[in-house]
């Protein structure tokens, strides 16, 4: 079953941040992951909640989305992103087909 890795994410550092974005491309495909939204125009429907700049990124299941966020790789990247932004990122199941 599909799961996603949902962001919610406030750049405060937009030249840091660019770094990171021109990295971690790769490394999400190499794990299978997938974009469906990144940083598109976004407008709040409901609720107080702020909306940044939102992502979403497909993987065919949780173990490959968890191995892709818990990879050395990434770790390293996480802390760049850490340094130029703050937010909230969600694992997320998906439903199943059908």
């Amino acid at each position: 079953m599909a799961a996603y890795l949902w962001g919610n994410i406030t750049v405060t550092d937009p030249a840091l941040y660019d770094g990171y974005r021109q990295q971690v491309p790769a490394l999400i495909a190499r794990h299978g992951g997938r974009y469906r939204v990144r940083g598109g125009a976004c407008e709040v429907l409901e609720g107080d909640a702020s909306a940044e700049r939102i992502v979403l990124i497909e993987f065919d299941d949780m173990n490959r989305l968890k191995t892709f966020y818990t990879s050395p790789e990434y770790r390293s990247l996480i802390a760049l992103r850490q340094r130029a932004s703050h937010g909230s990122l969600f694992a997320v199941e998906g439903v199943a087909p059908g």
